[in-house]
């Protein structure tokens, strides 16, 4: 339910109320990965599960029932595919998820593509009507042919996210070292990107520290700010507008120095105000920047967008100041209602901000 305010000190942000969601009550999440918020909707994909979860009226309970349970036949199974082959109704591995309300998109990670439901499924198990990355619903290999084959503008390997503005697509292609662009979201299956950011063509996924080395999500701002979760150089890059990414480094680059510079919390043996470790997602709460900052277990907030590399932020949500970066897991602890533990997903709405606390398997939701 929500909560009085919280005071914060030494950095911690002002948040003036939250509620906590694990989900239903004897069908707990595991390790969830993917959050959506959307007005009264929540969409989680239940990772660790090969499950999503729809609900269409969040109360602010700590637990209740879903409306909607995808990838399995019912809410008590959990199996890779359904414990069979893949097919338009299973899943393995779901990452990022987006909606708008109206359709619904889920990053199929393992089994290498992406599944749009034209329509928000009703049914428990309901199939998807279009898969991107796969000639059709029973393929599953990265790249379609295989693991050493190159990419093209149809395939994909390990996609982890999924963004739209409710006209584009982008996906982060994180196995092919790209972002696919759609200028339009496909209505059939097997449909081929119209532009790729990170590479210089479709076939390519060699890398250069100019570029997402391990793009995990991609974020697009109300102003058409671009955001891109760089997780294994520690860093989030940023363009003043998504159309600048085709033909132009990024503009900023938040967790790190310069563009060649990788290190861990920038090599000190804790975190700093400015510094990252295993960043898996970030989003824009109106004029702020958010940053997923997991490997540090907490969540960093800029007031205002960067115009610097290497800003350190404002404020951050999990732990108790910027110098301390504990792992605080429920199964440890209890009372950890402003503690994380791995933190991937994030989604805002409005002055709402969702976070997937991984490790903890839950849902956190806050008003900025």
């Amino acid at each position: 339910m929500l909560t009085e305010p919280i005071i914060q000190h030494n950095g911690r942000y002002p948040v003036k109320n939250s509620f906590l969601f694990k989900g239903e009550k004897d069908n707990p999440l595991l390790a969830p990965r993917g959050v959506c918020l959307q007005d009264s909707i929540l969409a989680v994909a239940d990772t660790a599960q090969n499950r999503i979860f729809i609900w269409q009226n969040i109360t602010g309970d700590e637990y209740q029932p879903a409306d909607v349970i995808l990838g399995q036949t019912d809410g008590t199974h959990s199996e890779r595919n359904n414990g069979g082959l893949v097919n338009a109704a299973s899943l393995l591995y779901p990452s990022g998820i987006w909606t708008d309300g109206k359709m619904l998109i889920v990053a199929d990670a393992w089994n290498h593509r992406v599944l749009i439901w034209k329509n928000m499924p009703g049914q428990h198990g309901q199939p998807a009507d279009v898969v991107i990355g796969q000639p059709d619903f029973e393929s599953n290999q990265p790249n379609v042919k295989g693991i050493s084959k190159p990419p093209c503008a149809n395939s994909l390997y390990w996609p982890y996210g999924v963004c739209s503005d409710g006209a584009h697509l982008w996906i982060a292609d994180t196995g092919n070292r790209r972002v696919l662009f759609f200028e339009t979201i496909p209505a059939g299956n097997y449909a081929a990107a119209d532009k790729v950011i990170g590479q210089v063509n479709f076939e390519e996924r060699d890398y250069d520290n100019v570029n997402a080395i391990w793009p995990y999500t991609v974020k697009i701002s109300k102003d058409g700010q671009m955001s891109i979760a760089d997780t294994q150089y520690y860093r989030v890059l940023l363009w003043n507008h998504w159309q600048q990414a085709f033909t132009q480094p990024a503009s900023i680059i938040v967790g790190q120095p310069d563009a060649e510079s990788n290190g861990q919390n920038q090599y000190n043996l804790s975190p700093r105000a400015n510094t990252l470790n295993w960043c898996y997602d970030s989003c824009f709460v109106n004029n702020k920047l958010v940053v997923a900052d997991s490997g540090n277990s907490r969540i960093l907030i800029w007031n205002d967008m960067p115009s610097a590399n290497n800003v350190a932020a404002d404020f951050l949500i999990g732990q108790p100041h910027f110098s301390v970066n504990g792992e605080s897991s429920l199964s440890m602890k209890t009372n950890l209602e402003n503690e994380m533990y791995w933190p991937f997903g994030l989604s805002a709405d409005g002055d709402r901000l969702a976070v997937a606390d991984t490790g903890n398997h839950r849902i956190i939701i806050y008003k900025l």
